[in-house]
Formats: C-alpha cells, structure tokens, sequence
C-alpha cells in the first residue's frame, strides 16, 4: 500500500490568494501536489481562532484540547497528523502576522505535556505524540529588498520545529515583493521564480528538502537596489 503524505498549508495574508506570499504559495503546493502528496489550504482570515488564555487546561485538566470552541476544533487533529506544515505569512514587523502567531500557540501548546525534560540539553515540553519525519515549510516575502530581513523569522521557525520536534525543512524567500508582484502581472521576467517554486513542492516531497538553489532561484534579486529604493535625504 502507498502511503500519501498529508500537508496542510496556512496562508495568513489578509489578501489570502490575492497577495504576493500567495504567488510563491501556489505553485509550491501545485507541485507538492504533483508529486502525489495530499494538500489542504486553509486562509487565516477565514477562520475563527481565538487568542491563547495561557490556563493550561490543555496540558493538565483535559489534554489536548482548549476549553475555547472555534475552528481550531477541526484544525487541531489535521496538524496533528500531518507530515508537512506549510506556513506562509507576509513579514509583519521583522515577524510573522498575528493571526499565525495565534494559532501557532494553539496547535502547539495542547500538544504538549506540563512536564519538563531536557532535549539537547535545553528545557523542553514532551510532545504526546510525534509525528516521524514530520517537517516544517515556510514561505514568506516582504517589501524590503534585502533578504536578511526574513532572519528574525526564520529564526521563529526553527524555534516552533524544536518545540513541535519537526524538521525545518526550508524558506521560500520572496524580497521585493511589490517588484516581483508588478513584474508578474505584466508576464515579464518571472517565470524562473514561478518554476523554482513549484519544482521546490516537487523536491519537499520526493528528497524530503529542498535544494538551496532552488531556493536561491526563488528570492533572487530582480531589479538594483538605487531602483528599488531612494536614499534618504
């Protein structure tokens, strides 16, 4: 029996599929979908998802689940048993959105146990279950033309996969992106980022990573910085 991989993407732009994060989000899932992975996309926007309460009834009264009823309710068991999470955000403040950072708090705190233990010799919270293998994507992009203003981050990222004890398994990178959303809508000069993103989804699923060029590929420069921005007088 062939196993499918399960993916489950979160885009938390307010403009959902009318933004720039969702012009590298889409051909990355279409190509995670043409390797045979099963994806489910939700919107942020879209959903009801109430702010964590910090009453840790989740880890002690009853585990696993918030005493709050919204729609982490059918979100929870998704991630809970998906191979990949995909998070796309635009970059808010050097950060991600708040919306993803709610519901980041909720999906990972009720996963956790009240214990502590050491885990590379830093204190962590078990997991009640951990999916093997389990990864963790994002994709991001930002008005800024330098790249290092996603390190802060990516640097978030990597501390949710050692808490959620998943894999980071790569950034696709975005700078620029009003040039690069100005350039798509006029068919000019794209169409590498395009397929690098999607060859990307095709790469998570059949190598488990994805290739640092093809990542380059996709946050490459696309116009000089004395273009892009004018010095302050």
């Amino acid at each position: 029996m062939v196993y499918i991989m399960k993916v489950i993407a979160i885009n938390s732009s307010p403009k959902m599929d009318k933004g720039i994060t969702s012009l590298v989000l889409s051909p990355f899932l279409e190509g995670i979908k043409e390797a045979g992975a099963n994806v489910e996309l939700f919107y942020t926007k879209k959903l009801d998802i109430k702010p964590c309460q910090g009453d840790f009834s989740c880890a002690i009264k009853n585990p696993g689940e918030c005493f709050q009823k919204d729609d982490m309710q059918r979100l929870f068991p998704k991630f809970h048993k998906a191979d990949i999470w995909v998070l796309a955000t635009p970059l808010y403040v050097s950060g991600m959105t708040g919306p993803m950072k709610n519901l980041i708090d909720r999906i990972l705190i009720p996963m956790g146990n009240p214990g502590l233990e050491l885990l590379n010799g830093r204190c962590h919270h078990t997991l009640r279950e951990v999916v093997k293998n389990g990864k963790i994507v994002l994709v991001s992009n930002c008005g800024y033309w330098e790249l290092d203003n996603f390190d802060l981050l990516i640097e978030q990222i990597k501390a949710l996969c050692e808490h959620a004890e998943r894999e980071f398994a790569g950034a696709l990178l975005r700078p620029h992106g009003p040039a690069f959303s100005s350039m798509f809508k006029n068919q000019k000069n794209v169409e590498d980022i395009l397929e690098a993103a999607r060859e990307a989804g095709r790469q998570l699923i059949v190598e488990g990573k994805v290739n640092p060029e093809t990542l380059n590929t996709i946050s490459r420069e696309l116009l000089p910085l004395e273009m892009y921005a004018s010095p302050r007088r």
